[in-house]
């Protein structure tokens, strides 16, 4: 992994996660303990509903319980996975009850938490590099498509609707802005 490795709160949540792969209650317990402030954050940020957010919450942990086994830290740092949970899952919750935010990024002027965002939070403690810099290094059409598709939940269908692009276009724009990102990140 990354230097990120030496972080001692990411070396527990790493060693907390395989623990709860084998059914260690305590673990998971404390899991919970150091993730779910975040994690309501994600999900308040996406429902803007602190009750379905909380509903949203219950449902990742459950969901933790089940899958912790499918962490692999190569692949992502523990509370970037348990983020993409969270925020998949409260996502999911809102389009099965048909609701959609439909405001432009730029038109969210605070999160529904009163704290500050915690997808922000994140990321910022997830790495040294800030991502809104990384964000800005983009192309300024690419830049929005990213934001559009991962804070405003837009599909690549609907992105490619608003920006008047072929499909596969928006779907390659932001495979590759992924992958600068990812690079800028690393």
């Amino acid at each position: 992994m990354t230097a990120l490795s030496a972080d001692p709160e990411q070396s527990f949540l790493i060693a907390a996660l395989q623990r709860v792969a084998g059914g260690d209650k305590l673990a998971f317990r404390e899991l919970y303990r150091r993730t779910c402030a975040r994690l309501l954050g994600v999900c308040l940020r996406v429902t803007a509903d602190r009750q379905e957010a909380e509903d949203v919450l219950q449902e990742v942990y459950v969901t933790v319980w089940q899958k912790a086994a499918m962490f692999d830290p190569a692949r992502a740092s523990p509370i970037t996975w348990l983020a993409a949970l969270a925020r998949n899952r409260a996502i999911d919750r809102l389009r099965a009850n048909g609701r959609r935010i439909t405001t432009p990024i730029e038109g969210i002027s605070e999160p529904a938490d009163e704290s500050a965002g915690a997808l922000e939070q994140l990321l910022e403690a997830e790495s040294d590099h800030d991502i809104t810099a990384c964000i800005e290094e983009l192309v300024k059409t690419d830049a929005v498509l990213v934001r559009t598709a991962f804070f405003q939940q837009a599909t690549y269908a609907e992105l490619a609707t608003r920006s008047g692009m072929p499909l596969g276009t928006v779907k390659s724009r932001i495979r590759r802005a992924l992958i600068k990102l990812k690079a800028c990140l690393s």
